[in-house]
């Protein structure tokens, strides 16, 4: 795609994206933040079924959803992406800038909502701060979506199974937190609709605003010649 179609298509991912959660938000206001949709069956049944084996799955997979473990894979997959190491730099360098931007303004709308955790009683794991939306399942959700476009990139045969394998990842990362009883349902909902939207915003200003002579490749600046090819005179 070029990249006026990339551009409008994480617009209109971004724009539904940002309705939802906005629309979810001013639920979650209206109600002063307390649980909704099946927001305590939820929470009732992980705290029912909680074995150890799942429960130290559980810890392990949501421990990967936050801290210096989200930056290292985006750093890594930015040096794997670029064919040269101008592009290395600059992936290695925007990715985390979208996930570390993206994280303050989830921190402020969360500071704004203020809506209180689930009792303290169902945790089964540390959690601080506020509940909407969820920072470990934003963040989670930001690095799988910016590694299967790195993916998506790099590896055009046979990405199909690793971008799967990822976004279950960042999937999973947000539904451990219900499961451990630190996050109401809706806060994950909110933790995915505010990553879809962020990373759509952040890929369509790439889109639009990144120079082409920061991604083209070193050997052929100019790109392709357009040129016919001439014919050999014969002696």
């Amino acid at each position: 795609m070029n990249r006026k179609d990339v551009s409008e298509l994480a617009g209109s991912a971004g724009l539904g994206a940002w309705t939802a959660f906005g629309v979810l938000t001013m639920v979650v206001l209206g109600h002063e933040g307390a649980p909704l949709f099946g927001d305590e069956d939820a929470v009732s049944w992980s705290v029912a079924h909680r074995p150890d084996v799942a429960l130290a799955v559980a810890r392990g997979l949501t421990a990967t959803g936050t801290g210096v473990i989200p930056y290292a894979l985006l750093i890594l997959a930015g040096l794997l992406t670029g064919r040269t190491a101008r592009q290395r730099l600059l992936a290695a360098t925007l990715a985390p800038a979208c996930l570390a931007t993206g994280q303050g303004l989830r921190y402020g709308v969360m500071e704004l909502v203020s809506r209180p955790r689930p009792a303290l009683g169902n945790w089964a794991t540390h959690a601080s701060g506020w509940s909407f939306p969820s920072g470990h399942t934003t963040t989670a959700a930001l690095t799988a979506g910016l590694l299967i476009l790195a993916i998506s990139v790099r590896a055009p045969h046979g990405r199909t199974p690793l971008c799967l394998a990822v976004g279950c990842w960042g999937a999973l990362v947000g539904l451990t937190r219900v499961y451990l009883g630190v996050h109401w349902f809706t806060d994950v909902v909110g933790g995915w609709l505010f990553a879809v939207g962020w990373l759509g915003v952040c890929v369509c200003a790439a889109a639009w605003w990144l120079p082409t002579r920061l991604t083209a490749d070193e050997a052929d600046p100019a790109g392709p010649s357009t040129e016919p090819p001439r014919e050999r005179t014969r002696p």
